[in-house]
């Protein structure tokens, strides 16, 4: 049951009718079902497929593409619904990639590509789930990536490793981040990266293998690593300008975080409503627990501190076009900050006042902790968040 405080933000129209209809659609997915998706490590396919068949997996490409032609602001009130209906964490991943990685497509693929590629997308018959941008040794610096595109003729001939690259499993395209250019033959290190789009049907067997890693926390999103070997690409597939793929993901990474602060911040919802719900039912000495203090102050500050993330969000997703570069950035941080932050507290509430059942999985409340802890990490630490606000806003020495 939703709670009236879930609903604390002021809506547009056009946010309003998304977050009726996710929830709707989310109803029909209940807690056994994403209880089952966490315990068998299952991705999610029933509820990816509803959310494409309604064009939801659309919802960033143009209407002239035949997309639904919404933006940060609506896609934030329907990640936080998702995982606040009980998907969690998981429940948003699991098509976070195919809402987002079609927005390089949109900016800087030529008008060929997206003629072809994005009325697709709009329509569920493509997915463009996963973005291949980590490697071994290239986490948190990505610009120290190693994978190799070189140019051969018409096509890209690409040799290295990704890791940690979700969703591959439910993609049909990869989005591909690769050196074109050698890092000690370019002037900064964030050039020569280009963005490659690899069609994955050709790419398997064909120099591509990919391998699941077996991970504690959103489960139902499988992660994998993947090796390259002479994999063969059209050069038509280059997506932008060659050389400038570290810029073109920095155009949208301040929006892509806000939507992950949305997530966590739907993740903390859930959880504390599991937690205020078994406090009002479970009853020792002679009454209910949430009467208690000790039970009582964690639930609401865990409800402050969501609520303070929730304001932050909303006002940062309404402002964000209008912001500059740095401004937006400094935004985007500080709500995946504290809404990750957030998420975690709240989860950690609803273990604690579930006592022993915090850790039986027909609660629930112990999934959502182990995904709160995870969205610490992803994807981009609380720490790498501070130190942004730390140098660009802080105005404090460069620390990496």
């Amino acid at each position: 049951m939703t709670q009236d405080w879930r609903d604390s933000v002021e809506l547009t129209q056009q946010q309003s009718l998304v977050r009726r209809s996710i929830r709707e659609l989310c109803a029909e997915f209940g807690d056994e079902y994403w209880r089952e998706r966490d315990r068998t490590a299952t991705y999610p396919t029933e509820f990816v497929d509803a959310l494409a068949d309604d064009g939801w997996l659309g919802m960033l490409v143009p209407e002239e593409y035949g997309g639904v032609g919404m933006s940060t602001s609506e896609a934030v009130v329907m990640m936080e619904e998702i995982a606040a209906s009980g998907g969690g964490f998981a429940g948003p991943q699991s098509i976070h990639g195919g809402i987002y990685n079609s927005v390089p497509i949109v900016k800087y693929a030529d008008e060929e590509l997206k003629a072809d590629l994005l009325p697709r997308v709009a329509d569920g018959d493509a997915r463009i789930q996963a973005f291949g941008l980590t490697e071994p040794n290239a986490g948190s610096d990505s610009t120290a990536m190693e994978t190799r595109a070189r140019r051969e003729g018409d096509e890209y001939v690409v040799n290295g490793e990704k890791v940690w690259i979700s969703r591959v499993e439910d993609s049909d395209y990869l989005l591909l981040m690769a050196r074109t250019t050698p890092r000690d033959e370019v002037e900064k290190r964030t050039r020569g990266i280009s963005m490659i789009l690899v069609d994955l049907e050709d790419a398997y067997g064909n120099g591509l293998e990919i391998e699941q890693i077996p991970k504690t926390a959103s489960r139902a999103v499988h992660s994998y690593q993947l090796y390259f070997d002479d994999l063969r690409v059209p050069a038509r597939n280059l997506i932008g300008e060659e050389g400038r793929g570290f810029y073109q993901v920095l155009d949208g990474l301040n929006e892509e975080r806000l939507v992950i602060a949305a997530e966590c911040l739907g993740l903390g919802e859930v959880a504390l409503e599991r937690g205020i719900e078994y406090a009002n039912e479970r009853e020792v000495f002679g009454g209910p627990i949430g009467a208690n203090q000790a039970v009582q102050h964690p639930l609401a500050e865990a409800y402050a501190d969501l609520l303070a993330a929730k304001k932050v969000i909303y006002s940062a997703a309404d402002r964000l076009d209008d912001l500059e570069r740095t401004e937006a950035g400094a935004e985007a941080n500080v709500a995946k900050y504290l809404a990750a932050e957030a998420a975690f507290e709240a989860a950690d509430a609803a273990v604690q006042t579930h006592g022993g059942f915090g850790v039986a999985r027909e609660y629930d409340v112990e999934r959502y902790f182990r995904e709160a802890r995870l969205t610490r990490l992803v994807p981009v630490t609380q720490q790498l968040a501070l130190n942004y606000l730390g140098e660009r806003v802080l105005d404090l020495p460069r620390s990496y």
